[in-house]
């Protein structure tokens, strides 16, 4: 969410911003709510003017009272309570005002970084580097759930019985896989000096709105029925919301944080839900990295995050290539986002597999994250990263790591999590 005072001394900044996201049914936004910012701060000002004057009318009401002119203190506490009539008017209309305010500003979209390039969707993110060498192998690579159907390690059928299509039971071998990659990617990030935490997989509404813009909200989130909590999208959620309401030491940061937890996902309007596999799915588990930092670090951290992705990929033997997210791509709270996607030998490209973002100081503004420091008080910057999450990831280890009598290599790194196998049968 941008500063309102921002907004109001640069109009012509942010309605470009809309318009370089592709978003121009908002542009009318921007002059409504710098009107009601002007209607508000009215109201506010003749309220304020009527509490002064309540106050001086008060201490002279007693001085009469004390003389002994209760006619004259009569006169005057009629207009008190007649000023008293006008300011709860105003205090209610400021409140609406405000209420307003709030929702139209929650819907302007974040400044973008200058070096995001302008496009309207993903078909025109711009990639910026591949790691390792794409391989396509001289045999066939079978689809994802064949691959693990093969190992008795899916079960699809089943799932679809006990809870729907976009859910599966992983078993044996595959399911040992997919705790040994999330075994390491915590470790790995350890060892790079985050804190690990598990946190609450569920969050309040409050949250929910502070993290992520309206739309994302009602295509992602599963809501609690009777109560105000949702289940997590991702544990960026519930971490980011852990600094809720706070104020911190600027010697402090930056807070660095790995977190480990399912995830759950509507997946609303999305292509492929009933696809045999696991590539989209319902629920997953992740591992995450957030930070909370000052803002003259924050593209710094930006470049350390997703490289940390990359490193524990091609550490894994599977090559990958970063692409910068476009204007149009970039979620309404996003300064700047890079996504990390691996190679598939069967389908000969690259896929998603993570998504690194810098929000600048949209979420801390939103649940008042600030730091106090020698420059005085102001609001953190927040980054998130996927470290890695399977079963997605299953999907570029198992290509990449099949061999053509359809068993699978298991790199020196993972082999301590997967009890000394170096292979899988």
């Amino acid at each position: 969410m941008l500063d309102l005072r921002f907004v109001r001394e640069n109009p012509e900044v942010v309605k470009l911003n809309i318009k370089n996201k592709f978003q121009d049914s908002k542009l009318p936004l921007v002059d409504e709510v710098i009107a009601l910012d002007l209607e508000s701060r009215t109201a506010k000002q003749e309220a304020d003017a009527l509490r002064a004057e309540r106050n001086a009318i008060s201490k002279q009401i007693g001085g009469l009272m004390a003389q002994g002119k209760k006619e004259e203190a009569e006169e005057l506490k009629k207009k008190v309570t007649a000023e008293s009539e006008r300011l709860a008017e105003l205090e209610q209309k400021e409140t609406e005002l405000q209420e307003k305010i709030t929702q139209i500003m929650m819907t302007i979209p974040n400044i973008i970084d200058p070096s995001v390039p302008i496009g309207k969707d993903d078909s025109e993110n711009v990639e910026i580097t591949r790691y390792g060498e794409p391989v396509v192998p001289d045999f066939e690579v079978p689809y994802h759930a064949e691959i693990m159907e093969k190992f008795d390690g899916l079960d699809l059928d089943s799932a679809r019985k006990v809870a729907g299509n976009g859910f599966y039971y992983l078993m044996g071998d595959i399911a040992r896989l997919h705790s040994a990659v999330i075994s390491y990617a915590r470790d790995f990030m350890i060892e790079r000096g985050f804190t690990y935490c598990i946190p609450p997989y569920m969050i309040r509404s409050d949250v929910v709105t502070g993290v992520m813009s309206f739309a994302e909200m009602d295509a992602m989130m599963y809501k609690i029925e009777g109560e105000d909590l949702y289940l997590i999208g991702t544990s960026e959620h519930s971490m980011i919301g852990k600094f809720i309401d706070t104020i911190n030491q600027e010697t402090s940061l930056p807070y660095t944080l790995t977190s480990y937890s399912p995830c759950f996902r509507k997946e609303k309007g999305a292509h492929g839900i009933e696809e045999r596999g696991v590539y989209r799915i319902h629920q997953f588990e992740k591992q995450e990295m957030i930070v909370v930092c000052n803002p003259e670090d924050s593209m710094m951290w930006f470049e350390k995050l997703w490289q940390n992705t990359v490193d524990l990929f091609r550490s894994l033997d599977i090559p990958v290539r970063t692409l910068e997210c476009c204007s149009g791509d970039l979620a309404d709270l996003k300064v700047k986002s890079i996504d990390v996607e691996a190679w598939s030998p069967r389908q000969q490209k690259y896929f998603e597999v993570g998504s690194c973002s810098n929000l600048g100081d949209a979420q801390a503004r939103r649940l008042k994250i600030r730091v106090v420091g020698e420059r005085g008080k102001y609001f953190a910057h927040t980054l998130n990263n996927t470290v890695v999450a399977p079963p997605r990831m299953l999907i570029a280890f198992l290509e990449n790591n099949l061999n053509a009598d359809g068993t699978v290599n298991i790199p020196k790194a993972l082999q301590p999590y997967m009890g000394g196998k170096t292979v899988i049968k």
